[in-house]
Order: C-alpha cells, then structure tokens, then sequence
C-alpha cells in the first residue's frame, strides 16, 4: 500500500512527529511505502491542512483542546474539519476517543491503536554509563516538555517522599520546577538515543501528568524495562502495563477545564492497573495499514 504522510516534520521530536517517523520506519519494513504520489491513502496527523478530498483521507488524531486558558473551539477548528470530512480516524487512546466523542460527536469509522516503540532500535542501546549515576544502586526518571499539567513538581515529590537512600531522580527535559536536591540530577534536551539509554539505566519513570492522551516518553520507558508510575486521569494508564502503579483520580467529567490548573494529588490512593496494550511499533504499524487497507 502506498500512503502519503500529511502535517509530520521529521526534523521535530515532539510527540506526533517522533511516532511519524517511528511508523515511517514500520511501514516500510512490512512492504508499504510511505510517498507523495501515486497513493492510495493520506494519512494525516491531527489536521488537514492541504484541503485533500475525504475518500482516501484517514485522521491520526493525538487528541483536542479543552483548556479554557484558551479559545478551544477556535483551536478546535481545523481538527474537527478534518474529522468531519476523513474517511476513517485512528485514535491513540480509548480516553482520546471518548474525548472526541464528547466534544465533536462519534465517528462511523474509528479504530484505537496505542503509540509504539522502537524495539529493534531499544535492543541496541546500552543502559546510560555514567560515573555519577553509577553510584546509586536504583535510578528513577522522567522525562517531558514540562508544563504545568505534566507535574513535574508532584513527580519531584513522590519521588522524595518514596526513595531509599541509594536512589536518584534523573529528569529531562526543560523543567518548569527546580529544586535542589544532591538525589535530583537535570540533565536538559538530550537526544533521543541518550533518552533511551537513561530509560534502560532507570528501575522506575514516573509519568504523573494530568490528562495525557497517550504520551511516547511512557511507552518507550516502558519498552526499555521501567516499571511505570502514572494518574489515573487520561490515557497515560492505558499504556503503562499490568505492573505500574496507578494513583487514583478522580473522573474528569470531560468538560471543559484549566488544564494547567490540576488538581491536588493524594499519592497514597494507589490502585491497580486493568491494561495490557501491546507497545511493539512493528505491530502498531500493521494495525495502522491493516485499517486503512479495509
């Protein structure tokens, strides 16, 4: 099958364009080829922006706004032409899709398919070697572009409130938290080979954000061996596996809201994860041809 990716820059690491060139990769080792002419689909991420006809136009849609800091509907415009008009919609999570249903109304042909990993690249990587590092027996991370809903602060704090004396606290990223710590390691914008490479060193990634839709950073921390620490609140749980531990929220009513508002969290409210998503890119990538072949 020949598809045509619309709206992914290669050059950028965020979220959707990280997963594009992960399923790029896919495609092509299961004999579809991703092209500019001569396809048979378009595969288009969040938005259309090239005004494509609807027969052969599939939406990959991370999620919506809803965040009342903002003009959400206006945000929402192009998203939900798009939705109106593609053929099919290809959700990243089940929170994700009833997200959507709430706010633009239900989709007559929707598939969710979870983000994946890059397991034959994770095979490669060695655990993050580093001399200062070394010296704790257990390392924790996180990773994000920080903003006020990803907690970076309430993760700093489970991570103080529940480590032994021989463990650390990596984060990555550009914080929008800082404290100082002789256990708390800010490391920055890495590269993505390196970001692995810590994920592989680490026993523990926490990943407390309020709302996520289905974020990589867990998918591939998860990949890579972490055992997962996460909100029951989005879709983040849905990826995280049989193993993480989940503390409880309470249910979103999926209105509209101050995302960058979250609320307290009680760390001691502690459940049990039902999810067991398969996370293998291979597998993700035929799911994708798969819906868009049918």
């Amino acid at each position: 099958m020949k598809i045509k990716f619309e709206n992914v820059n290669f050059r950028s690491n965020s979220g959707p364009n990280s997963f594009g060139k992960k399923l790029h990769k896919y495609l092509h080792l299961n004999g579809d080829k991703v092209t500019d002419h001569d396809y048979d689909a378009i595969l288009c991420f969040i938005e259309d922006g090239s005004n494509h006809s609807s027969d052969r136009l599939f939406q990959r849609l991370d999620g919506i706004y809803f965040n009342t800091d903002f003009d959400f509907n206006r945000q929402n415009q192009n998203i939900l032409a798009t939705y109106k008009k593609a053929h099919g919609v290809i959700f990243q999570s089940e929170f994700n899709k009833r997200l959507t249903k709430e706010y633009f109304g239900g989709h007559d042909n929707s598939i969710v398919i979870h983000n994946g990993a890059d397991i034959s690249l994770i095979d490669k990587i060695e655990p993050l070697d580093n001399k200062i590092i070394n010296e704790y027996e257990n390392v924790w991370s996180c990773a994000a572009s920080w903003r006020p809903h990803k907690r970076l602060k309430e993760n700093v704090q489970y991570f103080l409130e529940h480590r032994s004396d021989k463990e650390c606290l990596v984060i990555a990223g550009i914080p929008d938290y800082h404290i100082k710590d002789p256990s708390i390691f800010y490391v920055g914008d890495i590269p993505y080979d390196r970001l692995l490479s810590l994920y592989k060193r680490s026993k523990y990634f926490l990943h407390l954000a309020w709302l996520d839709h289905c974020p990589n950073v867990v998918v591939d921390a998860r990949a890579c061996g972490c055992q997962i620490i996460c909100s029951s609140a989005g879709g983040t749980v849905e990826i995280a596996g049989p193993n993480s531990v989940v503390i409880n929220e309470n249910e979103w009513d999926f209105k509209p809201t101050r995302l960058y508002d979250p609320p307290v969290m009680d760390f001691s409210k502690k459940g049990k994860n039902n999810f067991d998503t398969c996370y293998d890119m291979n597998k993700v990538a035929k799911k994708y041809a798969d819906f868009m072949k049918k």
